[in-house]
């Protein structure tokens, strides 16, 4: 008897890598294009995830979009006055 190949298991585990690729490129899409249009989604990242938040305002003026982070920062302020 030959002993098994590899084949189906190795086709199994890159099916299921691609799928995580395409399920995580999905989710960071949504995930831009929900802090690009909520200014109250990005003050709730800001309490919860600031990290992510930041790379969101960093990608933005890496691509020349700037005045976003000052905007919020100051619909923030006058929200708490």
């Amino acid at each position: 008897m030959a002993p098994k190949t590899m084949e189906p298991f190795a086709r199994k585990a890159f099916k299921a890598i691609v799928v995580l690729e395409v399920a995580g490129v999905f989710g960071a899409y949504f995930l831009f294009q929900k802090m690009n249009t909520s200014r109250d989604f990005r003050s709730t990242m800001s309490r919860n995830l600031p990290s992510v938040l930041e790379v969101y305002y960093k990608s933005n003026e890496w691509a020349g979009v700037y005045g976003i982070r000052e905007g919020d920062q100051e619909a923030w302020s006058a929200k708490k006055s």
